[in-house]
């Protein structure tokens, strides 16, 4: 079940949901004044069939809801799959945090899936653990978007390159958009683990590192990583068009595989030059 953390972190992502929504959005009529933003608590109360001082000790992290109550919450709050997903996490109602996550496993994984990025010569892909740290890439990444060797290792991190390093950015048009997919994708994966060392660190490096982002990290959206096609542009290459797809290992469905595919035989023959001339986009 929640811990008092993550209970206040489900009080505080309900919360946020609830100021999100209207009361035409679930069917009520809107009283002239109104001074609360969103629904009220007790309209909340009243669609999900639980008491007021309830609903309320949920929001303030004081209560535990069962899987069944929280499901009515959650509908009541028109939260969708991935919202859903969170919401069960945070109350405890999830799958178990693999416990064999030490360096040791993480090496086991990333020699058993190294070879697979190796057999995308022209693709970037990237091995990502459960906290969205890297553990093996292939050539065609680190041509692409820089070698991650050259990170110091605590902030050898997807997030932290997509929130700091200016190559990254450089690189990628509308980086935005797809950084914050990756933020809220981590957010709902990083549900049950909120107490973990790991990701409490990697939020107090991007507290540090990227202050001007401050405001990511305090939002409570979640949302599942979708493929897409993405811009890249290389100094010296030309565009790039690129296709997103993720898929987890099946030695351990925690962790996580990015794959850029070129989408046309142009953006392949460019990818393939520049991973065969890496030095040519630092020129």
């Amino acid at each position: 079940m929640s811990t008092p953390a993550t209970g206040q972190e489900l009080g505080a992502f309900l919360r946020a949901h609830r100021e999100l929504l209207q009361p035409a959005d679930v069917g009520l009529t809107a009283t002239a004044r109104r001074r609360t933003p969103g629904l009220r608590r007790e309209e909340v109360a009243s669609l999900s069939g639980v008491g007021l001082a309830w609903y309320t000790w949920l929001e303030q992290g004081r209560v535990t809801a069962s899987r069944q109550v929280l499901e009515a919450v959650t509908r009541a709050l028109r939260l969708d799959a991935a919202g859903l997903r969170h919401a069960m996490r945070l109350a405890g109602y999830h799958e178990p945090v693999p416990a064999d996550t030490d360096r040791t496993a993480a090496g086991r994984l990333a020699a058993a899936v190294r070879p697979v990025l190796d057999s995308w010569p022209a693709s970037p892909a990237v091995l990502l653990d459960r906290h969205f740290d890297l553990l093996a890439w292939n050539a065609a990444w680190s041509a692409l978007w820089g070698t991650p060797e050259t990170v110091p290792a605590d902030r050898r991190n997807l997030m932290w390159l997509m929130a700091v390093d200016h190559r990254l950015r450089g690189v990628l048009h509308d980086w935005e958009p797809l950084a914050m997919n990756v933020f809220q994708h981590f957010r709902a994966q990083a549900g049950p683990a909120l107490a973990d060392p790991r990701t409490g660190e990697l939020y107090r490096r991007l507290e540090s590192d990227a202050p001007e982002l401050r405001h990511w990290w305090g939002c409570h959206s979640v949302a599942e990583l979708t493929a897409r096609t993405v811009l890249v542009e290389p100094p010296g290459l030309g565009p790039v068009r690129l296709t997103l797809s993720s898929f987890h290992p099946v030695d351990d469905p925690s962790a996580l595989v990015l794959l850029f595919t070129p989408a046309s035989g142009t953006d392949a023959a460019r990818m393939a030059d520049l991973t065969a001339h890496p030095l040519r986009s630092t020129a």
